[in-house]
């Protein structure tokens, strides 16, 4: 009958014993029913021992005996032998049957039982009744069990992966017009919709993550798929439509956007022109993953004339209707497909994917006339109202629904279907590779079998022609992170595919053609001279545009490049069009800056085909001229332009051979703008743009760096002028790399020494010591440099500026020019009596043995300074004790004569500093005992041994102290314990 069963060995492993199996199958017209094998294998593809046996039967049918279904057998039997039969079956197996027997039995022996009812009995080996469903067996449990697996790791471990093959099993099932493929799809679903993270997604408000989404685009896609069946019942498309409507009105199901408000106009509806883009999105039917599907419900392919267009390559019109409009026919005869684009290529991708090939090529064939047709009538369109759209600068002209990034991928569809019928095979090759480098597919021209044209065609040059048109669709950016995303994503994927072709002659004539009518498509097309502001940039498409038609006609390549590189969704102020006709405006709307999540992206790929063009320009004076106005018109982001200006001025200096000038030029002014735009904001790279500007500037040569240290003040702050720029350029290693001669050296000095200047009168605090050490070697400018800084000292600078120069000054050989700014420095300082650890001591320090080293004159002129500034007395002690160690006037200036006597404290100028140092420890002492704690008693009656020193310099001095001691004993009576070690230690 219709079960085979058999026994499998599987050999003996290294590790595993034989084992035997034992396998049933049943089958009913051709197709495998059911299933069991002892093995116990789970999985939703059948076991290694199913798949032999079955193989077993198909290669050696003589091998395996055909017997009649048991029923038929048993007929055959008389009373006895059926008593025979039985009993002998129970024995064989009597643990596992005797308790079934014995029911069955007594049900048989029972008048009024269930079994009894019926007339005959099952048989299992009889296979089905002709009315009967029969599909391949599907192990239900299973598929629901794996795809729950997956989902339960959420994209990790491969699962997204594993499902994708099991959506691509699902297309095989289509492919193989084999009816268990919805079933799969419908437990896949299940399984998708009771996804934990659904509801959690919804509660937090998040988006579902990226890996997730596009597995349920896909869910959606193979849905659509499904239900445009050409061949399905009505009931099954009926079971499925009340399936798709209980999923969409979950409220975890995804919406088709990716969770935001955002809808696109119904699969059935032909598109409008219209500019009712922002109407309100609370007005709009809620569109979930599942709602083209359940629109597509509604398509049917009963219509007679694409009926004809998919059963035959020659329908053609007859020739005498070829005059007049027809919405069927083009003016050749060929058949037109006038419906919504996206929905027509469903209808492909269904055809495709149930196993029609030839009848989704012939639709396809008629969908790409109809889109030349309406690109031919865009054209004259436009031509009527050139003159007054390009006089109003705006359009208000786009598609609302675009092509690329659409839920239904309507060009990736159709170039599939076309270069899939131009593909070569070659031997042995597996269609799916795990090897990540699998080679490109090969493609050959197969001639468009047509009743009509020339026959020059072919569907390669078809896919070419599709994927260009497609992808040159002025459209406007949707709304919501996915759908924007999804936008550069499909961008990305399809010129990958078209990367795989390699462009021969014909494609190229295809190429240039379709660029040309790209170019002149005015509002229809987005590369055309008028775009609406929201338009979807077109960078990434006129990138591969540029490099695949640059080999074969390089004007057209650089035009079609420049004219894409507007970005006029941030032309916010000024409105701005085409880059060679100035006058070419663009709809500006400021009030509403749109939600574009992608910009950043956007941004960088303006920069990627600005960066392609420049490269390809090397060499060409003229070419990098309008490439760089394009990038100065089109690109708004410093930072995105100091990269091309790096690109630029890498591609320019190889290492292995001479710079290119042309290019450095180029690398040069773009750096400058950067300079220019980051001037007044704050950047947290300024400081390496500003070092790069000056390498770039030396590579040039010297006529740049003189211009950039000319013309310092548009490009730099002061600091950076002196600090970076006139330091860099004024070092050996410049002079070494440009190996310049003497007058030349000389012009960079001077332009550095008068930046320098500049810089010191604009922002002396900051500029004036590196402005004294540009101007070192001219004693002129060395004068006036000097004179800026004494002119700034008493208003805009503070004392650690003015210690540093002072110190440098000396370090220089000028003692008392730093003897002047020393003591204008004492004049801002101002140090308490507890800042005994302030950073300003050691200049303090320094300043006063300077005066010293010069003489009396200079001691007694820092000493009254010195006491108005600081009042802390162990800093004072230090200044006194080493006054007194010494001589003044060891510096040996010249002309000055010089005692060499040790200086007293009884008299001027030593005589004030010692009565300062005193009152300084008498105020010191007072305001530390007003808060002391016992921990700090001991080092208290160590400061008081110090202040002794100082009191003995004096000639009554251990009198004054003893006094001080006693006056401290009368006020501070009540610190009893610290006053016992006051007269411990001082009687």
């Amino acid at each position: 009958g219709f079960h085979l069963s058999g026994t499998v060995t599987e050999p003996a492993t290294a590790t595993e014993p034989e084992m035997t199996y034992k396998v049933a199958i049943s089958f009913d017209r051709c197709k495998i029913t059911s299933v069991t094998c002892g093995c116990g294998n789970k999985d939703i593809f059948y076991c290694a021992h199913v798949v032999a046996l079955s193989l077993y039967r198909i290669r050696k049918p003589d091998q395996v005996k055909l017997r009649l279904p048991i029923s038929e057998t048993l007929f055959q039997m008389n009373r006895d032998q059926l008593q025979k039969f039985v009993q002998y079956l129970i024995t064989a197996h009597h643990t596992e049957v005797l308790p079934t027997a014995q029911k069955l039995a007594d049900e048989i022996l029972s008048s009024n039982s269930e079994i009894n009812q019926v007339h005959g009995a099952p048989d299992p080996t009889a296979g089905a009744s002709i009315d009967d469903e029969n599909c391949w067996h599907l192990d239900e449990e299973q598929v629901r069990e794996q795809v729950k697996l997956f989902l339960s790791q959420g994209g990790y471990y491969g699962s997204g992966k594993q499902l994708n093959s099991m959506f691509a099993k699902v297309r095989e099932m289509l492919r193989m017009r084999d009816s268990n493929g919805a079933r799969m799809l419908t437990l896949i679903t299940e399984q998708f919709m009771a996804d934990p993270r659904l509801s959690l997604w919804r509660q937090q408000g998040t988006g579902i993550t990226e890996k997730c989404r596009q597995l349920w685009d896909e869910l959606g896609a193979l849905w659509v798929c499904v239900v445009l069946n050409p061949h399905c019942k009505l009931e099954e498309k009926s079971c499925w439509l009340r399936q798709l409507r209980k999923w969409g009105e979950m409220d975890v199901c995804p919406l088709e956007d990716g969770n935001y408000g955002n809808e696109l106009p119904n699969i059935t509806n032909a598109l409008t022109q219209s500019s009712g883009h922002s109407q309100d999105s609370l007005a709009r039917p809620r569109r979930t993953v599942f709602t083209r599907a359940i629109e597509g419900c509604d398509l049917h392919w009963q219509d007679s004339h694409l009926q004809r267009i998919i059963s035959s390559d020659f329908y053609v019109s007859p020739s005498y209707q070829r005059e007049g409009e027809s919405l069927l026919f083009n003016s050749q005869g060929q058949p037109l497909w006038l419906e919504h684009v996206p929905t027509a290529c469903a209808r492909v991708d269904a055809l495709r994917s149930h196993g029609y090939p030839r009848e989704a090529l012939r639709l396809t064939v008629a969908i790409i006339n109809t889109l030349r047709l309406q690109q031919q009538r865009q054209l004259e369109i436009y031509k009527h109202q050139k003159k007054e759209l390009l006089q109003r600068g705006a359009t208000t002209i786009t598609n609302l629904e675009g092509w690329v990034g659409h839920p239904l991928n309507p060009i990736g569809c159709l170039f599939l279907t076309l270069t899939e019928a131009c593909r070569l095979e070659e031997e042995n090759c597996l269609e799916i590779s795990d090897a990540g480098d699998s080679k490109p597919p090969a493609y050959q021209h197969v001639p468009v079998v047509t009743g009509s044209q020339d026959g020059d065609e072919s569907y390669l040059s078809l896919a070419l022609e599709v994927a260009l048109m497609g992808m040159g669709q002025q459209r406007v950016m949707p709304e919501g992170l996915y759908a924007q995303d999804k936008v550069c994503r499909n961008e990305e994927q399809i010129i990958a595919r078209l990367q795989d072709l390699e462009l021969d002659p014909v494609l190229v004539q295809t190429l240039r053609k379709q660029c040309i009518l790209l170019l002149e498509g005015g509002p229809f097309s987005g590369l055309g001279e008028v775009i609406h502001r929201e338009s979807v940039p077109m960078h990434t498409f006129a990138k591969y545009l540029f490099s695949a038609l640059l080999p074969h006609d390089a004007d057209l390549a650089y035009k079609l490049a420049l004219r894409a590189m507007r970005l006029p969704v941030l032309e916010t102020t000024a409105p701005s069009g085409d880059v060679t006709h100035p006058h070419h405006l663009v709809s500006v709307v400021p009030s509403r800056y749109p939600r574009w999540f992608t910009l950043g992206h956007l941004e960088s790929q303006q920069c990627e085909l600005a960066s392609t063009m420049l490269t390809a320009a090397k060499g060409d004076m003229l070419r990098l001229r309008t490439v760089l106005e394009a990038i100065q018109k089109n690109i708004h982001s410093s930072s995105l332009i100091f990269k091309l200006a790096q690109d630029a001025f890498k591609i320019a200096t190889p290492a292995d051979s001479n710079s290119d000038t042309t290019l450095l030029n180029v690398a040069l002014e773009l750096g400058l703008q950067v300079m220019r735009m980051t001037l007044s904001t704050l950047n947290w790279r300024r400081r390496e743009m500003v070092r790069w500007l000056v390498t770039c500037a030396t590579e040039v040569g010297v006529r740049a760096l003189v211009s950039i240290l000319q013309s310092w003040y548009s490009l730099f702050t002061p600091t950076e002028a002196t600090s970076i720029v006139a330091a860099t350029v004024m070092s050996h290693n410049t002079i070494l790399r440009l190996s310049l001669d003497y007058p030349q050296r000389e012009e960079l000095a001077s332009c550095a020494r008068t930046l320098a200047l500049q810089c010191a009168m604009k922002d002396p605090q900051n500029c004036a010591l590196s402005a004294l050490t540009l101007c070192e070697k001219d004693h002129i400018a060395f004068e006036t440099a000097y004179q800026i800084v004494i002119d700034a000292a008493s208003t805009g600078m503070t004392y650690t500026q003015l210690f540093t120069i002072a110190r440098y000054m000396e370090h220089r050989g000028y003692p008392l020019r730093a003897f002047k700014l020393a003591s204008l420095a004492m004049t801002h300082l101002n140090l308490a009596y507890n800042q005994d650890t302030h950073p300003a001591i050691n200049d303090v320090l320094w300043a006063c043995a300077l005066s010293h080293s010069l003489g009396k004159n200079e001691l007694a002129a820092i000493i009254p300074l010195v006491v108005k500034s600081v009042h802390c007395a162990t800093v004072l002690s230090d200044i006194l004790r080493r006054c007194t160690m010494t001589a003044p006037g060891l510096a040996g200036i010249p002309g000055r004569r010089n005692s060499g006597k040790l200086m007293s404290t009884d008299k001027a100028p030593l005589r004030q500093l010692l009565d300062a140092t005193i009152s300084a420890y008498i105020n010191t002492t007072h305001s530390r005992l007003t808060h002391i704690s016992p921990r700090h008693y001991g080092e208290f009656i160590e400061f008081l041994s110090k202040a002794r020193e100082t009191f003995l310099l004096a000639q009554d001095g251990h009198i004054q102290f003893a006094q001080f001691i006693d006056n401290l004993k009368q006020i501070y009576k009540g610190k009893k314990k610290l006053m016992l070690l006051v007269r411990e230690r001082f009687g």
